[in-house]
């Protein structure tokens, strides 16, 4: 494993290149990343450096927003065919047919969603911002897409708005059920309980705290709590037990794991590296009416 980390590290400053890992992915990566958080945060920290090369440890449509927001630089996912399953649910097609049900009615697109989908729309949000980004829209009625857990977040947190959710949703968070966090809630009384929105209303209902996973993260360092059940994926709660050692953290259910973000390896890293391949490319009128939507999210 150390001469890969020392492989990776030289080609890494041969290449002038930038290594970004999701929070959901192998724990191991973390040792050669230099950005490790939510999709949106490492594609944001990414555009800021001068680096000529993005190696994007996390999904394609992660790889895709680092490339609309760094146009000029060359992204590379080690694994291209490690998906989204709640992207994949929705296509442009699939889209059009929704909004021409709801003529006029803003779409407000999910980040976790490929370049196509949010060229189609007209905002974008992720899971720490999309109450507030629906709440600064105008309009009393608002498609939320793709995914129906969050949007029924969203409109528990915004009474006055009227919610047209896509059938979409993240297969990971939505195999937490609430029959296992009230069972560890009742083991574990002390315990806080931190979900993220896009898990079922019915577990959101037994949380302490709801928040995106960098939200998660923070609150369980912030938090006087010495006990956490976590309702996310894996391995949040794997970097949160290296972090705060003092802390225990439980994960909600041993079915909280996504495989495709486990797909990338350390090993991928270092082919992608020393092969260049697998880049990643969004064709530039997308590129750019993608961009404008995020860009409208970032303003708000």
């Amino acid at each position: 494993m150390s001469e890969i980390v020392d492989s990776i590290n030289y080609l890494k400053k041969k290449k002038n290149a930038v290594i970004l890992a999701h929070c959901y992915q192998n724990i191991e990566i973390d040792k050669v990343a230099d950005y490790v958080g939510d999709s949106l945060y490492l594609s944001q920290k990414a555009a800021e450096t001068d680096a000529d090369i993005i190696v994007f440890a996390g999904v394609y449509f992660m790889a895709e927003t680092a490339k609309i927001l760094s146009p000029d630089k060359k992204v590379l996912l080690p694994r291209p065919e490690s998906g989204c399953l709640m992207a994949d649910m929705i296509n442009v097609e699939e889209l059009k047919k929704f909004k021409s049900q709801y003529p006029g009615v803003p779409v407000v697109c999910y980040v976790n969603s490929t370049a196509e989908i949010k060229a189609e729309s007209d905002i974008c949000c992720t899971s720490a911002n999309a109450v507030k980004v629906v709440q600064s829209l105008p309009d009393k009625k608002v498609l939320f897409i793709p995914d129906r857990g969050l949007g029924a977040y969203v409109a528990s947190q915004l009474p006055d708005k009227e919610i047209i959710s896509y059938y979409g949703y993240c297969p990971t968070h939505m195999r937490i059920t609430p029959q296992e966090v009230r069972e560890l809630k009742n083991k574990h009384k002390d315990a806080e309980v931190l979900v993220h929105p896009e898990c079922h209303m019915e577990v959101i209902k037994e949380a302490d705290y709801v928040g995106s996973t960098s939200g998660i993260m923070q609150k369980a360092k912030q938090s006087s709590a010495k006990t956490f059940i976590i309702a996310t994926e894996r391995g949040v709660v794997e970097r949160l037990q290296r972090d705060l050692p003092e802390k225990t953290f439980i994960l909600a259910s041993k079915k909280a794991v996504c495989e495709n973000m486990k797909w990338n390896t350390i090993e991928d890293i270092l082919t992608s590296f020393e092969n260049d391949v697998h880049e990643i490319n969004v064709e530039p009128e997308m590129l750019q009416k993608a961009s404008k939507a995020i860009k409208r999210m970032l303003l708000v």
